[in-house]
């Protein structure tokens, strides 16, 4: 049983790993904390998602249409997280898409220049997810779509990496550890109870499903592509499940 500091360092950890917002441990942060911590993966998301929701409240409230509105909100997610997810999915397509083996797939993945994979698929992540929110509107109801999708599009991480485990020896995948099956679970039920309650039972319902219908799909292509997930891979992984779940939660 985790006392509250426990709780409290696990957060902060998931914080510091899953985002650039200005905060500091005490201590070094290792592999088995990171994998300990994952549990807290889906309030970190929202955290994120809270961040935007602000933005768009504010653009709509000195009069900007929804459009710019969402942008200004994306791009706030972005900063806070310092486009670390839309990063893993560039390389993740350029990889995927452009490498004839395994060792080509993460040899490209590795390189940090971007090609035509990578540009064609952030800008379809920037415009799925920018349209979404335009459409929802409704700042209160962006909001809420906002938080539900960037926490529920983290809390299928920890399943991700216990189940297919690091692809390479060495990265960003290789030293986040292995949650355990109780982590995994905690952070599974965390989101779900965020996009039940956000969403309501029905639409949450169907995001839910849908985002974990693409998550194992992401999964598959990513264990056959590389035999495993690398730090990209899981970036690419929430950025499917972030832009399904803001889908879901536009649809008429």
């Amino acid at each position: 049983m985790l006392s509250p500091s426990d709780l409290v360092r696990d957060l902060k950890i998931t914080i510091i790993f899953c985002t650039r917002l200005p905060l500091t441990h005490a201590k070094p942060i290792e592999a088995a904390d990171i994998a300990r911590a994952s549990w807290a993966m889906p309030l970190g998301g929202a955290l994120v998602g809270l961040i935007g929701a602000a933005v768009y409240w504010l653009a709509t409230a000195i009069g900007l249409p929804q459009w710019p509105a969402a942008a200004l909100a994306l791009a706030a997610t972005m900063l806070a997280t310092g486009c670390l997810h839309e990063d893993g999915l560039a390389d993740t397509a350029d990889g995927f898409g452009g490498g004839a083996s395994r060792d080509d797939k993460l040899r490209i993945m590795h390189d940090p220049r971007h090609g035509s994979f990578a540009i064609i698929a952030l800008l379809l992540s920037l415009g799925l997810r920018a349209a979404a929110l335009a459409t929802i509107g409704e700042p209160i109801q962006v909001g809420l779509a906002l938080i539900a999708a960037h926490a529920t599009s983290r809390s299928g991480l920890p399943c991700l990496m216990r189940g297919l485990g690091p692809a390479r020896t060495d990265g960003l995948g290789a030293t986040a550890g292995r949650p355990s099956l109780t982590v995994s679970l905690i952070a599974l039920g965390i989101g779900g109870a965020i996009a039940l309650g956000l969403l309501g039972p029905l639409r949450g319902a169907a995001a839910l499903t849908a985002g974990a219908l693409a998550l194992a799909v992401a999964g598959i292509i990513a264990h056959r592509q590389i035999g495993g997930y690398t730090g990209d891979v899981l970036g690419a992984c929430q950025q499917i499940g972030e832009i399904v779940m803001l889908l879901v939660a536009a649809a008429r």
